[in-house]
């Protein structure tokens, strides 16, 4: 006798977790419609490396209200002065903003993964850009004054070329005891 009260508890207990299961599963949200990548606020590090950088920093204005969202942010003064923005675009492809001090045929080819100078230029909002293609990143690329600024990702040319539409200097730097 003792062994069919065993197996009739068991019996009992796996539906009673069973049933807390059902009650979680139905009742709690599902976690795979959030969005996994989450917005990063890059003011205060744009802010702080424009302070270093020896050339105008670049960033989007108004690009965040039309679902870009910015995925990484980074200054390196002691590699070249490199400034590194990356986004998503709304169709979820990758956008970069790089500068650096560093010559063009080191850089363009590092943040691009080997893309290639196509010999075609581009005018954008009064300014001339190279086009750079290359296997795994297309690029839009600006010498000035001592730097380079490369506008390049997987996300197609249009969308490069909306980010440069886009860039502003970052705010001026303030003079210590201003």
């Amino acid at each position: 006798m003792r062994g069919k009260q065993t197996i009739r508890d068991m019996i009992l207990s796996m539906m009673a977790i069973g049933a807390v299961v059902g009650v979680v599963y139905f009742f709690f949200p599902d976690e795979d419609d959030a969005d996994p990548i989450k917005a990063l606020d890059y003011q205060v590090e744009l802010v702080t490396a424009q302070r270093a950088a020896p050339y105008p920093l670049l960033a989007p204005q108004g690009l965040e209200k039309q679902g870009w969202k910015a995925t990484s942010v980074s200054y390196k003064g002691y590699a070249d002065d490199s400034w590194h923005l990356g986004f998503l675009d709304p169709d979820q492809e990758y956008v970069a903003v790089e500068q650096s001090t560093e010559s063009k045929g080191k850089f363009v080819p590092r943040v691009t993964h080997q893309a290639e100078d196509t010999g075609e230029t581009r005018r954008i909002d009064g300014e001339t850009w190279q086009r750079w293609e290359g296997p795994k990143y297309d690029a839009l690329v600006r010498e000035d004054k001592g730097s380079i600024t490369v506008v390049t990702g997987t996300a197609p040319m249009e969308q490069l070329a909306r980010m440069v539409t886009e860039l502003r200097p970052a705010p001026e730097r303030v003079a210590p005891g201003a």
